[in-house]
Parts: structure tokens; C-alpha cells; sequence
């Protein structure tokens, strides 16, 4: 063990959580060198990225940073192969440590796998944890009032409420974070639905109604019908049934708990989707 020590291989081992095997032998290949055995075991976790990348990612967390005033919020999503990973104190750390980059840098346009820096943030996961990693989005707000931001207990999903108004930022406006991220809309309002949407929606529930034996005129108001109750009042956030009290809209919730507040933009962020 000429070089090095056992403490060299705790310590290298506990700083890059790699095997204690693999740790003594890039001590050995660096002939005790503790920053190149350490380069060596980045190298190597550049190798196993490599190799594992074609892997499902079906697991993983949500990281939020926000400035002081929160006015300005990054939020990342970082997967990997399975939760006993995705669930450790160091990978959640790790992606934390994503999110706060983020912050300081912005986010880059399209994949974020496809920017250097975030590939490095995956393999330098992939060397610690040994499953594929993927940083799938990666997105950084600014505003004029505090943005509200939510993360699941479990951090498999999260969102960022942008809001303006006298009452813009405040727990009213988290709380329609909650429920953005319990029922994750499309839009924010109505008028923000696409019309070829709303028209296809519109064609099925005809056909179902048809389907169901109705005339086709008819067929067609029930289609109507059946799109406002039940699909506008899925996809349009201000139209959901607010979670605390299901017999108002988010929108009534709002009015009462937050008059002059207006939510303006939603970011959701959730492992498979």
C-alpha cells in the first residue's frame, strides 16, 4: 500500500461515495496522488454514464433555489433508475446543488442534457450512485412580485406560481401551487386552450354521445356540456375544483382568500412526465 494509507481510501471513499475496491485502486493507478485517484474516479463514473444511459429513469426528485425575495426561482428535475437512489440524502444534495446553479446561471434552452455543464452534473451522479441519471428540465423564473413554489413531501414533483397583484406571493397563492402540483393543469385560464383542442375534445364527446344512443344534435350539446364540466375543469387551473373545498373554483378561492392577486404563469415539474 506504498503511497497511501487506509485512512487515504476511507477518506476518498467517503468524499466520492465510490466503492472502497475502486477507491483503492485509483489510489493505486495515481501511485497515492489523493486529486488525480480522485480524477480517476470521475473519469470512471464518466465511462459508467456512458454505459448506462440507454437505462428507464422512473425515478428521481424536484430541487427549487430562490433569491432572498424569491422574485427570482430556479427548479430542476433530476431522475434516476430507481427510488432507493432518487430517496438517498446525497442525491437529493447533489440535486440541490443543480437547482442553485440555476439560480446563478439560468437554465439552458432545450434539453439541458445537451449543455456540457448539466452532463457533468449527471455523470458526476452517475460516479457517486452508479444508475443512469438524466436532468430532463431545468428552468429559471423572474418576477416583479415573490413567485410561490411547492414541492411534494416526497420531491417527485413541484411547481412555481408567478402571480401579480396586491396579494401576489402570498400563502393563497402557494396553496394554488399545491394544487397545481396535486392536479397538474395545462393552461392557466380558459381563453389560454388551444381551439383545435377544444374542437377535438368536443368531436369525441359527440362520438361517445352518439355512441350512447343519442340524436346527433343532441349528441352535441351533451358534448358541450361534458367538455365544460369535465375537461376545461381538468386542464385550466383557475377552473379546478379548489383541493381544500371541492364545492369552489381555484378561481372563487382566489376572489375570497386573495382579491386582486392574478396568476399569471405555472411552471410543473414531476419525474415522468
Amino acid at each position: 500500500m506504498a503511497g497511501y494509507t487506509a485512512a487515504d481510501v476511507k477518506r476518498l471513499r467517503e468524499e466520492t461515495d465510490a466503492p472502497m475496491m475502486e477507491c483503492k485502486n485509483a489510489l493505486e493507478e495515481a501511485d497515492g496522488d489523493y486529486e488525480r485517484a480522485k480524477e480517476i474516479l470521475r473519469e470512471k463514473g464518466k465511462a459508467a454514464a456512458g454505459k448506462k444511459a440507454g437505462r428507464a429513469t422512473t425515478a428521481g426528485v424536484v430541487a427549487f433555489a430562490a433569491s432572498a425575495d424569491n422574485k427570482t426561482v430556479a427548479g430542476v428535475l433530476v431522475e434516476s433508475e430507481t427510488d432507493f437512489v432518487s430517496k438517498n440524502e446525497g442525491f437529493v444534495a447533489m440535486a440541490q446543488e443543480i437547482a442553485d446553479y440555476v439560480l446563478a446561471n439560468g437554465a439552458p434552452e432545450g434539453n439541458p442534457m445537451d449543455d456540457p455543464k448539466f452532463k457533468e452534473f449527471a455523470e458526476n451522479i452517475v460516479a457517486k450512485f452508479r444508475e443512469n441519471v438524466q436532468i430532463p428540465r431545468a428552468f429559471r423564473l423572474t418576477s416583479e412580485n415573490p413567485i410561490a413554489t411547492y414541492i411534494h413531501h416526497d420531491k417527485t414533483k413541484g411547481t412555481a406560481v408567478v402571480s401579480e397583484g396586491e396579494n401576489a406571493g402570498s400563502e393563497a397563492v402557494r396553496k394554488v401551487a399545491v394544487q397545481a402540483a396535486a392536479f397538474p393543469p395545462e393552461v392557466v385560464s380558459k381563453d389560454q386552450l388551444p381551439q383545435d383542442k377544444l374542437d377535438a375534445e368536443i368531436e369525441l364527446e359527440t362520438k361517445r354521445a352518439i355512441d350512447e344512443g343519442k340524436d346527433e344534435k343532441i349528441a352535441r350539446n351533451i358534448a358541450q356540456g361534458r367538455v365544460n364540466k369535465e375537461y376545461i375543469k381538468k386542464v385550466v387551473l383557475l377552473e379546478q375544483p379548489f383541493y381544500i373545498d371541492p364545492s369552489k373554483s381555484v378561481s372563487q378561492y382566489l376572489a375570497e382568500e386573495a382579491k386582486g392577486a392574478k396568476i399569471n404563469s405555472f411552471v410543473y415539474l414531476g419525474v415522468g412526465v
